[in-house]
């Protein structure tokens, strides 16, 4: 915001009604112009990043000078500080409202109830455990997120089941008992991957629509899978463990085994994906 300034030893003579004040020494000029200097950047700091309403650029004034000349008043200090965190808790609410009502404006989040929370446990009032309150926010905000977001994209969900419908009956097609369908386009003759295996691949991924969203032929570099830590979606796993060094298989994984309600950007939720996937070792 303000650059900070070392200075000792400094004189400020008194302003009259906020007018140029009586610059006495060469260090008072240093003290007012260094305030001139950072005006314009700290009125683009109170309106842009402290929300002021610059109508209000008087009553901002009132509290700067307070703030500045006064001595330390700690009970003042800790209201000013919960002023502060009570805006964090409205943004919390907003927020929390655009999860469960799915952007419904019509539809809010009582603030009061999150305040009754902070000041229960910031008290000690509340016997739950900070780490058992968010468990049970979760476990009670999960599904109310997922029946929102089937809403929203429930369209999406049906599309991909309507093609993996259409596509099992198609020759060469196979099903596992998880429902992910796989063509084989090339047998592998290699080995199969243990649980420890680093597995490279080479992978093309694209929507049901025929969009690609991904792919490793572009980047010209093969893609990495260390089995004992995959970090890819539950159907690559699945899958590699399936194919011999060597293999190349289409593969259409279902949006339970791909990334469900997550919303990926370009994968949206409940989207079923489709890869060309080559085990290259």
């Amino acid at each position: 915001m303000m650059a900070a300034v070392a200075m000792s030893a400094m004189t400020f003579t008194a302003c009259n009604q906020g007018g140029k004040p009586s610059l006495k020494t060469d260090v008072d000029s240093i003290a007012y112009n260094l305030g001139v200097a950072q005006a314009q950047g700290l009125k683009q700091y109170m309106t842009m990043q402290l929300g002021v309403d610059s109508a209000y650029v008087d009553e901002f004034i009132k509290g700067m000078k307070e703030g500045a000349v006064n001595k330390a008043n700690p009970k003042k200090e800790a209201y000013m500080k919960g002023l502060e965190v009570g805006k964090q808790v409205q943004q919390m609410a907003k927020g929390l409202g655009d999860e469960v009502f799915a952007g419904d404006s019509t539809q809010t989040i009582n603030v009061n109830n999150i305040l009754a929370g902070l000041i229960a446990g910031l008290k000690g009032t509340e016997a739950m455990s900070s780490e058992d309150a968010y468990a049970k926010f979760n476990e009670k905000l999960e599904p109310l997120r997922k029946a929102n977001l089937e809403k929203q994209y429930g369209d999406n969900k049906a599309a991909g089941e309507k093609y993996l419908a259409e596509n099992k009956k198609k020759e060469g097609v196979k099903v596992t008992k998880s429902g992910i369908q796989y063509k084989v386009l090339v047998e592998g003759k290699g080995a199969l991957p243990t649980d420890t295996s680093t597995i490279k691949v080479n992978y093309e991924g694209k929507l049901i629509d025929g969009t690609k969203f991904d792919s490793s032929y572009d980047r010209n570099q093969p893609f990495e899978v260390n089995m004992a830590a995959p970090r890819v979606i539950p159907g690559w796993v699945e899958v590699l463990k399936m194919m011999p060094a060597g293999s190349k298989w289409e593969v259409t994984i279902p949006q339970e085994q791909a990334y469900g309600a997550q919303n990926m950007g370009q994968i949206k939720p409940f989207s079923t994906l489709i890869f060309t996937i080559e085990v290259l070792k």
